[in-house]
């Protein structure tokens, strides 16, 4: 019996994903549980498994193509299985095509393949750069590959003994460039947006003398590496558990109490911003919150984050201060209740002991939502971070 494939859902945020790539090609074989294909959410990349035996007798999307959840991707069939009715509900063509409901001899799967229905028309990605550089028009090129699949050497081919369709240069091409807002920038935008329009958002800034959490750096470093985004979050964990309106989330008519801290740590990477979450952070000393960040991290770097490292965050923590920011206004991550935006450490004069001295000084912007939680407390919440980073040994 034939299954579709259908795009999941992995989050109450989600809402589409984007197909990066397909491991299987139209007509080959695929085992229940081996990855199928790999898509791009508004987090993480993520490679779904077939949900059944069987041959891939179609493929509705092309890679690249961004995909609304519950929709279907593929269809793995039985073999000698007819499956046109299925890409009639889906795809409008699929009723002219006059191959989608004949057999394959050779494979006795249904040979409504993508490569045989007029669907589309299945190449890699490397030859879809290709064609798009030589202008070639995929349309009019055989597949060699796997299940009709163009490849590199048949776009090649195809450039040498065809005419190439040169796309028209318009008037804006030439005076700007364009980039097209998809993908992971497309999906900060729109969050982004939301949370702006979805919240009461306000942001309080404290300049902190941070001196004794410098010293204790310098000093407890000689024991195990550890950088102060890690002591802000081991400090913001347990700030939390003593102000848990800051670490609430609106739910309709309720305000939910979460009972962990799960910090969010806001990672930069070339093509956006990523936001793998420390669970669990109130729990953690300061040397387990260090290689647990760290490891995040790198694997946010290396695009290599699993959906569970990404999920259930609580409260979120950006760090600017590498880049000589002081102050900033940081957005909500939508469904917290706040952020918080660290500056740069800088050594300045400042009045200790009513005596000007040499200080670490820091500025931190807290971002909350005000229909959770005044601006009272919030202040609060921010003192008792300070406080605690300052005395972070009675926590390590």
């Amino acid at each position: 019996m034939a299954v579709e494939v259908m795009m999941p859902k992995f989050g109450l945020t989600m809402h589409e994903g984007t197909i990066q790539r397909f491991f299987k090609a139209a007509g080959e074989l695929v085992n229940a549980g081996e990855p199928l294909y790999e898509v791009e959410t508004e987090k993480v990349l993520y490679e779904v498994e077939a949900p059944a035996s069987g041959s891939l007798a179609m493929i509705f999307f092309d890679e690249g193509a961004t995909v609304e959840c519950g929709m279907a991707v593929a269809v793995i069939a039985e073999t000698g299985e007819d499956v046109a009715a299925i890409a009639a509900r889906y795809v409008k063509s699929a009723v002219e095509a006059p191959k989608q409901s004949s057999v394959s001899p050779t494979t006795g799967n249904a040979n409504a393949t993508v490569a045989n229905t007029g669907l589309r028309k299945t190449a890699s990605p490397v030859a879809r750069k290709l064609a798009s550089e030589l202008g070639v028009n995929l349309d009019k090129v055989e597949g060699t590959g796997p299940g009709g699949r163009i490849t590199r050497e048949d776009v090649e081919r195809a450039s040498k003994s065809s005419t190439k369709v040169q796309p028209p240069i318009s008037a804006a091409a030439l005076s700007a460039d364009r980039i097209a807002l998809r993908g992971a920038r497309k999906v900060i935008a729109e969050r982004m947006h939301q949370s702006l329009h979805t919240s009461a958002q306000i942001t309080i800034t404290a300049e902190a003398d941070v001196t004794p959490a410098t010293e204790f750096r310098v000093r407890q470093s000689r024991e195990f590496d550890f950088s102060y985004t890690d002591m802000m979050i081991h400090s913001v964990a347990r700030a939390l558990m003593r102000h848990p309106r800051m670490n609430a989330r609106l739910d309709g008519a309720e305000i939910v109490l979460n009972a962990s801290a799960n910090i969010g740590i806001a990672v930069a990477l070339d093509e956006g911003l990523i936001v793998p979450v420390v669970q669990r952070a109130e729990s953690k000393s300061l040397q387990e919150i260090a290689v647990e960040s760290r490891a995040l991290g790198e694997r946010a770097r290396s695009g290599s984050l699993k959906l569970e490292d990404v999920h259930g965050g609580t409260f979120t923590l950006t760090n600017l201060g590498m880049f000589g920011i002081d102050a900033f206004t940081p957005i909500l991550n939508p469904g917290e209740t706040g952020i918080l935006g660290v500056g740069r450490i800088v050594e300045k004069p400042a009045v200790f002991n009513d005596a000007i001295a040499k200080r670490a000084m820091i500025w931190l912007s807290l971002t909350f939502d005000h229909r959770v939680i005044d601006g009272a407390p919030a202040a609060e919440f921010l003192r008792t971070v300070i406080e605690i980073f300052n005395h972070c040994p009675n926590g390590v």
